[in-house]
């Protein structure tokens, strides 16, 4: 986590944004910028990857200093033999001899050297996918427990179309390179998007930045069963993501989000509509 936290701060160096700055160009609030970046919670993912697009930075190692601070978060990092460190760029390899010679023994060190660091990178980035695969948020026992459908398909996606009907997006990897169709942001200050994955076939809804007790409800106006809920349970939760379940929309198919506070009737929903392009 000090790792990760200390990247960010020199992120941010870059930026020359404040903290309302930050806020204002970015989804997330100053109060949200102060925890991210003096290490009081994790951040979401997103949340790095936007500092990084405002700084002008390649994601790939912050996204892997995130990976690894999420694991260790969880207590799957330790359960895995420690946590492991993301190691800085290798030095530069030393020009050949102009005449031919033999290389010299301190050019053999640095040659040694840069492979051990080409090697550790590699068992990072390994280790950086396997964590994002095994550490997406489930907000289901059943849909945890459900074993991806038969019909996954050559993209790497778990499901498509049918078989992806009330599944968690994120269970069948449905998520990563989905299309945002809305962006709203409540009374309250929560954020929720409408997501559409071509790739599966489903559109579901996502929030973040919401209390504990905020609740998302994401439905298929007029289709039967297409109901689908996701609640924050607790301050983890509060500061990353709640999605709901999958239901399969076909391009032109209208979909609905609605936010529900925590602590009202059911009056007090926001609704908002997308559809599918």
């Amino acid at each position: 986590m000090n790792q990760l936290v200390s990247s960010l701060r020199e992120l941010k160096a870059r930026t020359g944004l404040s903290l309302a700055g930050l806020a204002a160009r970015t989804p997330y609030s100053k109060s949200s910028w102060e925890r991210y970046l003096n290490g009081k919670t994790l951040p979401p993912r997103e949340a790095v990857e936007e500092l990084c697009r405002l700084a002008g930075e390649p994601v790939g190692r912050y996204v892997a200093l995130w990976e690894i601070a999420e694991a260790e978060a969880s207590g799957r990092g330790a359960s895995e033999g420690g946590t492991p460190t993301v190691p800085p760029p290798p030095p530069p390899s030393p020009s050949p001899s102009p005449d031919g010679t033999e290389v010299t023994e301190s050019s053999h060190r640095w040659g040694v050297a840069a492979l051990a660091v080409l090697g550790s990178v590699c068992a990072v980035a390994v280790g950086g996918v396997a964590v994002a695969l095994l550490l997406l948020p489930h907000h289901s026992a059943a849909s945890s427990s459900t074993p991806p459908s038969s019909s996954g398909v050559a993209d790497g996606s778990g499901c498509r179309e049918a078989g992806c009907e009330g599944r968690s997006p994120m269970t069948m990897r449905c998520a990563g390179r989905p299309d945002t169709l809305v962006t709203r942001r409540t009374a309250t200050g929560a954020w929720l998007q409408l997501r559409h994955s071509s790739e599966c076939g489903t559109t579901w809804a996502r929030m973040w930045g919401g209390r504990i007790g905020d609740r998302i409800e994401f439905a298929v106006p007029g289709r039967a069963g297409s109901g689908y809920a996701a609640e924050v349970g607790n301050a983890v939760e509060a500061d990353t993501y709640v999605y709901t379940m999958m239901a399969v929309t076909a391009p032109g198919t209208a979909v609905r989000a609605c936010f529900l506070p925590a602590g009202t009737d059911t009056g007090k929903r926001e609704c908002f509509d997308g559809r599918v392009t």
